[in-house]
């Protein structure tokens, strides 16, 4: 899909009264992160609109030491959940945006996984870490924490989206020992591969926004969409942590991938920090929750939205277009 017609879809959808698609709605969850106490508040409780919440759940978390799984939390999450009629999602998180680390301490000191994760940097700056999904010995790991996961939780859960796939990897000469554009784009498939297989009932999401060594349309490697054949041929979902229409960015890369994907894919988006603080440039005007709406349910045809609780928004626009 090109510019010109990713803007008039948009312009479309935003125009169309919103009764227009009430039928065809999304599902709608919160997307807490890692406030999961937060899954008890009355205004997310009572809210039927409202399917349930997605949580963050890390690696490190999960896996405390090498081969001990500790699901606790996912199932006391749950539990709340279901008492209310909600359900729950996991975002699980094997990279981060600080210095926080998000996986499990044999990684970074065993040999055999050199080094466990890999420190990002976007435009010569620190910007987070990614545990390394281009290393096979890490990558088995990883797939064996979704195989526990799925024995326990598969059917349980709405679902579950893996970390997105954009990591500050772009700076050829500090990319880390082993890493390639092409290993790190197969070790996406991998995972998606086998996320799939171990959630075989619960849905599964790849958030593919952006990939490393490409710049659409003008770069295209087919990183990126051959992360959305492969969701095609496997049966995994598409999305991403940030619904941004108004982002030629966005309009460049994901956005029309996911709009122009088969009938049979699910689609599933996050509403997060900063969304609904976007502002069209000519104009100025902020865009609102129910234009946001509009335009993941025409344009986007998604099947899920996460709503992010970023303030005033949260409270002010987004609990009550829902409720």
């Amino acid at each position: 899909m090109t510019r010109t017609l990713v803007a008039a879809s948009l312009l479309l959808a935003l125009a169309t009264p919103a009764s227009a698609q009430e039928s065809e709605r999304p599902r709608h969850f919160i997307f807490f992160a890692h406030e999961r106490e937060r899954i008890t508040e009355p205004a997310f409780i009572a809210n039927p609109a409202i399917a349930g919440a997605q949580l963050k759940y890390t690696w490190r978390e999960l896996e405390p030491e090498r081969d001990r799984y500790q699901f606790r939390n996912i199932e006391h999450d749950l539990a709340v959940l279901g008492k209310q009629g909600k359900r729950l999602w996991i975002q699980l998180q094997d990279v981060s945006f600080s210095e926080t680390q998000v996986v499990p301490d044999y990684l970074l000191t065993d040999p055999q996984f050199h080094g466990g994760v890999a420190r990002e940097a976007e435009d010569g700056r620190f910007s987070g870490l990614t545990a390394r999904r281009w290393d096979p010995a890490v990558r088995a790991r990883f797939g064996k924490l979704l195989r526990a996961l799925g024995a326990q939780f598969d059917g349980r859960i709405e679902g579950l989206n893996t970390a997105e796939t954009a990591v500050g990897l772009n700076d050829e000469k500090q990319q880390p020992a082993g890493f390639t554009y092409e290993n790190y784009a197969a070790g996406m498939r991998e995972i998606m591969s086998m996320a799939k297989a171990a959630f075989p009932r619960s849905h599964v999401v790849v958030y593919a926004n952006f990939m490393p060594g490409e710049a659409l349309p003008d770069h295209d490697r087919g990183y990126l969409r051959g992360i959305y054949a492969h969701a095609e041929r496997t049966g995994v979902g598409v999305g991403g942590p940030d619904i941004l229409p108004l982002r030629r960015w966005q309009q460049l890369h994901s956005l029309p991938l996911i709009a122009a994907r088969a009938a049979h894919v699910i689609g599933a988006m996050a509403v997060q920090d900063g969304n609904l603080a976007d502002r069209e440039h000519r104009t100025g005007q902020r865009i609102t929750v129910a234009e946001l709406a509009r335009y993941a349910t025409q344009t986007l045809r998604l099947d899920y939205i996460f709503w992010g609780t970023e303030e005033p928004y949260y409270s002010n626009e987004v609990l009550p277009f829902l409720r």
